[in-house]
């Protein structure tokens, strides 16, 4: 049986058994007995030793789930079974959107999607079949990383001058893509070198740049609700009834993130018009902004009717705020000079309360939940999904939602609470 594979020898010795029914079940032996009986000149009886144990092949776990194609459609929990795969799908879904494929960047975005709603960790390639957006690319991904523990690939992007610059560059408050690839392209490699060259910044930028240390650490829930607090304060003061309401990771249930986002309403439809430059002056005298840039409303129904647009018209300011800190005990028995304030980004929103509930969604995120979530309104249902409404083409009418429930319900869609949308 030279050259057999060990699935044949089991073969051949069922199949055997089957067919000499009476006699003893054959035996598989190894080299070892051979030899020894051919140097005894007569076969040797056979030991425990001589035994070739073939373990039949192990039956890779088949996947058992089934998976909606959309993120919208699954609940997917701030933790999750398969951190390492999905990280290093992102990372290459990170280089491709440093790179302007949108659609490799949506891609590797779904695939790690799917991987953060598996009920448990994959082990073997064969539990992603039949699971939607897992294409060659991916796949090969995920399979280098089970079996060797890294996937050269995702190693090499992680390393690229390239890359790391372009994550420098981008977590400056008012650099996009675009911005840090010219940068990179005209030589650009550090914050000092950008420094150096105020000429190239917007004021936005230099702000970013000004800012930088503290703006590039994350702010902790504690910070979150006390810049609330202190908007809420400013709210109140200029417009009472208005209600002030943390979005974005934060209601997605995240202990941290880089900035906070504020919806600011009022039950009365109009009452909001003209509030945010009260608030932000209210701010202003108490010595809280360290950088905004308003933008007014330009909220009409062209924005309303448009199919693919994602950023919404509602008035709003871009902040850096300066966040008091409490005071700091002093560590190992020194004193420790601390600072007593600390730089956040900050978006304060001002919405109409018709619109409310669909603002609510839009700004709670995940981004990739929410472009699914458009996604699947266009392509399931032929309707038209933003920040502002829900509107039907064929009918020529918008829907009406008093909460989120609302609009998962007008799309057929099972209500998923904010912490189920980490996608």
């Amino acid at each position: 049986m030279e050259q057999t594979s060990a699935k044949e020898a089991i073969c051949w010795q069922k199949d055997m058994g089957a067919h000499l029914p009476g006699c003893p079940q054959p035996i598989l032996l190894d080299i070892s007995w051979f030899t020894e009986s051919m140097a005894a000149g007569q076969p040797v009886p056979e030991e425990v030793r001589h035994r070739l144990e073939v373990a039949e092949p192990k039956k890779e776990p088949q996947s058992s789930v089934t998976m909606p194609t959309y993120a919208c459609q699954r609940p997917t929990a701030l933790t999750h079974h398969n951190v390492i795969l999905s990280e290093a799908l992102e990372t290459l879904a990170e280089a491709a959107g440093f790179e302007g494929n949108e659609g490799r960047l949506l891609s590797f975005y779904r695939a790690a999607s799917v991987l953060k709603s598996l009920p448990c960790p994959v082990t073997s390639l064969s539990q992603l079949q039949g699971l939607p957006h897992f294409g060659e690319h991916s796949s090969r991904v995920i399979q280098e990383l089970l079996e060797h523990g890294a996937c050269e690939e995702v190693e090499r992007v992680r390393c690229s001058e390239r890359h790391q610059t372009m994550k420098l560059f981008t977590q400056i408050f008012g650099v996009g893509v675009k911005t840090a690839n010219r940068w990179y392209q005209e030589g650009l490699r550090t914050l000092d070198e950008l420094r150096e060259q105020p000429q190239r910044l917007t004021q936005q930028q230099k702000a970013g740049l000004q800012y930088y240390q503290d703006l590039s650490t994350p702010v902790g829930r504690a910070d979150a609700e006390a810049l609330q607090q202190l908007v809420e304060a400013a709210v109140r003061q200029t417009l009472p009834g208005a209600t002030v309401t943390l979005t974005g990771g934060f209601r997605r249930g995240k202990s941290q993130g880089h900035d906070v986002d504020f919806l600011i309403t009022h039950p009365e439809e109009g009452q909001e018009v003209g509030l945010l430059p009260k608030v932000m002056r209210h701010l202003q005298s108490q010595g809280l902004v360290l950088y905004h840039q308003h933008h007014r409303s330009h909220l009409d129904s062209t924005h309303l009717l448009r199919q693919n647009y994602t950023m919404d018209a509602f008035e709003r300011s871009f902040c850096i705020l300066c966040l008091p800190q409490p005071p700091h005990a002093a560590l190992g028995g020194t004193l420790h000079p601390c600072p007593t304030w600390k730089a956040v980004r900050v978006d304060l929103v001002v919405t109409p309360n018709s619109q409310f509930p669909f603002a609510l969604l839009g700004w709670t995120g995940s981004q990739l939940f929410e472009r699914e979530l458009r996604r699947f309104s266009r392509q399931e249902k032929g309707l038209w999904l933003n920040s502002h409404g829900l509107f039907d083409p064929e009918q020529k009418t918008f829907f009406h939602a008093t909460s989120e429930e609302d609009i998962f319900r007008l799309l057929g869609l099972k209500y998923l609470p904010p912490e189920q949308r980490n996608a």
